[in-house]
């Protein structure tokens, strides 16, 4: 689910943070950060078109038609403010509570919103308040459009690593959001942190982000304008996977990647070797109990949930037709049956012929730049001890 290209301006997140007055800001500093990307929100971005990359508009080969139209509806200005690298839209959100880490103008809030019904409820947080002004104007606008006796969607100002000032308490969210904004963080241990601490047991971080393929140089972290394209904030891509066992989310799923181009020479040459992709990857929080309790087994999708009745993509790798029996590893049946997922799964026993299928690489380039007629990027069966432990950090692999 990666889409960038239905974004555009006023998102406190990628694509534009970087005050065009200074040439050098101090990435350890959150104060310089953030006041640089408040005011290239806020005052000085104008268009995807002022863009010097693609990474805030890298779309999805193909949109599923209910986000289209959900999409569709979303009101003209706020569709015109918004950017970002993936479409953060994961499946299964009806009646449930989702939090939209930067949500700038609002757009995927708005969408969401629609998704989970009126029993369900979005918030968004944003720190740049010219945003949050647009994004509370059409709140009574969606509302209508959607056909909701209330409105199920709110704002609220606050920083992403710092949830509790902006009045988030434990444990509040089925689902949490972000669409190319945790890269403008310096501190994105913090975010993770905050993330899981919000989070309910089985809830989700579905995100899209940009990452790069080696360390990002200090050099290059100095760079206002390149913060502000979503370039000098980036994360090695396997940092996130050591953050991500940090705090205790599991393994990270990667759902989807894709290159990020330059649209000028200059940056070519500044950048060198260093490559971008955007990326969108689920991190949950599995209980204790369900990774002490889970093991290699058969799931089988009910095909109940609403605009996925044929099958349900987990990852890049992993898909569940429906009612069609699949053998997953220790690791995916803990999400599956602490997850809003189970509620759709049947789980038996793995016949021992029936091969567990398992993602063999969690490097986004790798799937970047598969071929479209290989999608997959690298999934294979999984030996006996699994790709991946239940606790996080890929193993030593050992098939294909």
């Amino acid at each position: 689910m990666s889409n960038c290209s239905d974004k555009s301006t006023s998102r406190s997140g990628c694509c534009g943070g970087g005050n065009p007055s200074q040439d050098k800001i101090n990435p350890s500093s959150s104060s310089d950060v953030h006041d640089s990307v408040k005011d290239y929100y806020g005052k000085q971005l104008q268009g995807s078109d002022d863009l010097k990359t693609s990474a805030c508009t890298t779309g999805p080969a193909a949109t599923p038609p209910y986000i289209r139209q959900a999409i569709g509806e979303v009101h003209d200005e706020v569709a015109g403010r918004y950017y970002g690298c993936g479409l953060v839209v994961p499946e299964m959100l009806e009646g449930t509570s989702v939090l939209d880490l930067g949500s700038g103008a609002g757009r995927d809030c708005f969408v969401v919103s629609k998704l989970v019904g009126e029993t369900g409820q979005v918030i968004g947080v944003d720190m740049t308040e010219e945003q949050l002004e647009v994004a509370r104007k059409y709140i009574e606008y969606h509302r209508e459009k959607f056909g909701f006796s209330k409105a199920n969607v709110a704002f609220r100002q606050g920083y992403l690593e710092k949830l509790d000032e902006a009045g988030l308490e434990d444990g509040t969210f089925d689902v949490i959001i972000s669409n190319c904004v945790i890269n403008l963080v310096p501190d994105k241990e913090a975010v993770l942190k905050e993330s899981y601490r919000v989070l309910r047991d089985g809830g989700e971080l579905y995100f899209s982000d940009v990452y790069a393929s080696e360390q990002v140089s200090d050099e290059l972290r100095r760079d206002a304008v390149l913060w502000g394209e979503c370039l000098s904030g980036a994360l090695y891509w396997e940092e996130l996977v050591s953050l991500a066992k940090k705090v205790g989310f599991s393994a990270p799923r990667l759902v989807r990647a894709a290159p990020i181009s330059m649209k000028s020479d200059d940056l070519h040459a500044k950048l060198g070797s260093l490559r971008f992709v955007s990326a969108t990857y689920r991190l949950v929080k599995v209980p204790e109990s369900a990774v002490a309790a889970s093991k290699e087994e058969c799931a089988t999708y009910d095909g109940s949930a609403a605009n996925s009745p044929a099958e349900l993509d987990f990852d890049h790798c992993i898909s569940f037709p429906a009612e069609k029996a699949v053998a997953v590893s220790a690791g995916v049946s803990a999400i599956l049956h602490s997850s809003r997922f189970s509620k759709y799964m049947k789980f038996s026993a793995r016949p021992c012929c029936q091969k567990v299928q398992e993602s063999d690489d969690l490097n986004p380039f790798t799937l970047a730049d598969s071929s479209p007629s290989q999608p997959g990027g690298g999934c294979c069966p999984a030996p006996a001890d699994s790709a991946y432990t239940t606790s996080g950090g890929p193993a030593k692999k050992s098939c294909c």
